[in-house]
This record gives C-alpha cells, structure tokens and sequence, in this order.
C-alpha cells in the first residue's frame, strides 16, 4: 500500500469512483484549496481500515458549519456505536466558532476531516461521499445524532439481506432542550409523490451507487428529496428497518416550509407532473393554515381565561 501523504488529491472524479470497497488508491484526499484552514485525522498516519467477513465496513459522514453547540455529541453518537468497525469523515464548512477545536479532540479516532468553504450542505455532502471506501454511507448533520445501535442494527440486516441498496428506519423529532417531540415514522414508498418517505439521516446507501448518483446542487435545500426519488426510480432494493435509527432537532434549514416548499413543488413537478405538484402544495398549504389558526384560537382562548380569572 502506498504511503499517503498530506494533501495528496484526487484527480479525477473518475478516479474516486473506480475506487473498491477497503482499497486506496495513491491519490485518496480532496484537491488542495486555498481556502482550506485545517485538515487531520487517521488518514494522515496512514492508518486505515477495511471489511471484513461479517464486519463490513460502514462509512458515515457528517457535515457542520458553525455548529459548535451540537457537533461533539453528533461526534460522540458515532465514535461510541455499539459497531466498531465505521470509517467516519467530516466536512467542514469553515466554520469561525468552536467547531473545529471540538472537532480536533477526537481527530485521533476521526479517520479524516477537514474544514473549507463550501457551495452549501449538499456539496459538502458530496464532498464527504466522495472520500468514503465503506460498504455502506450514512449520513448525519452537526445537529443530528445517531441512537447508540444505530450502525449494528443497520449491519444486522445487511447480513440478512445482503442484495439491499438502501437501508432505512424511523426517528425521533427533539427541540433544542432535548425534549422528544414525536416519532418520524418512515412512509410507503407509494408516497414519494408527496413526502420524501425515508427519513434521511436513517439512510445507509451501498457505496457503489454514490458513482452514478449525487445529490444535486441546484437544490439548497431539498436535494436529499430528490435523490432519493432517483433511487427510486432506478429500481434499487430499499429495505425498511421498524426501529428508531437516528434523532433530528427541529428548525433546520429544511424544516422551513416557505424556503423548502418552492423546491418540493419543482421536485415534485419534474417527476410527476404539474398535477400532482398542485395538488400536493395546496394540501399543505391548507394543513398550514389549519394550524396556523389553531393556533391562533388556543392562545387566544388562554388570553381570555387568564384575563377572567384575574
């Protein structure tokens, strides 16, 4: 195996997709870029990890910007899996807080990360993908974590089902206090013309299929959206997992409906026509509205009952 040294590239897009599952190719990190502030990691001390029979190697990448109140314990949901054998990157924006230095304190388990300007969450996710050699690629925000058997359970029916492209499950939606706010129960499939149905930060994607498919930049905010849709109509074996794999603060960017929605609409538009996406955005419009005004009358009738019993 070839020595590799900081900074070595990857020349090609083409190169990296040729890459095998556990083998690294002479030239394995990203270009150099002048607006690169910092890169480490086991990756640097040439050491490296591969499959083994039974113990495939997961790759997980997580991506932060600024996200020094919740990038250690997304850090720590992976390093302390109940499955040891996960190679895990991260791709930082260039964050100007406390990331990186929080970052740097694992960095002797982290198997590469860097931090450098970026186009935005999914080009840093592209970015991530493209380093990974694991069977499988999970991917987890700086806000999100991973329950504690996340990856072993992933694992376990990867062993059963071994020809399964996408692995997939449920979560728990917190707020900022960690207080649990409900389960977010995958959909049917059947749905994607209405809801993206897999709740991505449960999703564990073959490797091999990132080669052909990335998530689209011309989507700020609904790109995994629109992925999974392609998988989907590429015909690739999901396999839905009935347990919670992941958690997800509410208030990300994609849970803004207004920002998100003009996306969903065009998502859905390309993929199932004009009808569909009308009629799609018109019910969630209403159900918006819905709950807007009952909203409204629950606080309003609290003002009431607060005023008379003075």
């Amino acid at each position: 195996m070839s020595k590799l040294k900081r900074n070595q590239v990857i020349s090609s897009e083409k190169t990296n997709n040729n890459k095998k599952e556990g083998s690294y190719p002479d030239q394995l990190f990203l270009p150099e870029d002048r607006d690169r502030y910092a890169e480490g990691g086991l990756w640097l001390n040439s050491s490296y990890k591969k499959s083994h029979k039974n113990q495939p190697l997961i790759s997980v990448v997580t991506i932060v910007f600024n996200g020094e109140a919740y990038i250690e314990e997304t850090i720590l949901s992976v390093l302390n899996q109940a499955y040891d054998n996960i190679e895990y990157i991260i791709i930082d924006g260039g964050s100007t807080d406390l990331s990186c230095e929080i970052i740097k304190k694992y960095e002797d388990k982290i198997d590469y990360w860097l931090s450098e300007k970026d186009n935005g969450i999914y080009d840093a996710f592209n970015k991530g993908i493209s380093l990974c050699t694991g069977k499988y690629v999970g991917l987890i925000n700086a806000d999100d974590y991973y329950n504690l058997n996340a990856i072993k359970t992933v694992v376990q029916a990867h062993l059963q089902f071994p020809e399964i492209d996408i692995f997939y499950g449920d979560m728990y939606l917190h707020n900022e206090k960690h207080h649990r706010k409900k389960r977010m129960n995958a959909l049917s499939l059947d749905n994607l013309d209405s809801d993206i149905c897999v709740n991505h930060p449960t999703c564990f994607v073959r490797r091999k299929i990132y080669n052909d498919f990335q998530f689209d930049l011309n989507y700020r905010l609904s790109a995994d959206y629109d992925l999974i849709i392609r998988f989907f109509k590429n015909n690739f074996k999901f396999h839905y997992i009935d347990k919670i794999i992941a958690n997800m603060r509410d208030g990300g960017v994609s849970t803004a409906f207004d920002k998100a929605e003009k996306e969903t609409y065009a998502i859905r538009k390309k993929y199932f026509g004009k009808g569909i996406a009308n009629k799609v955005y018109l019910k969630k419009l209403v159900r918006k509205w819905i709950k807007s005004v009952g909203t409204l009358v629950f606080s309003e009738r609290k003002w009431i009952e607060k005023r008379y019993s003075d």
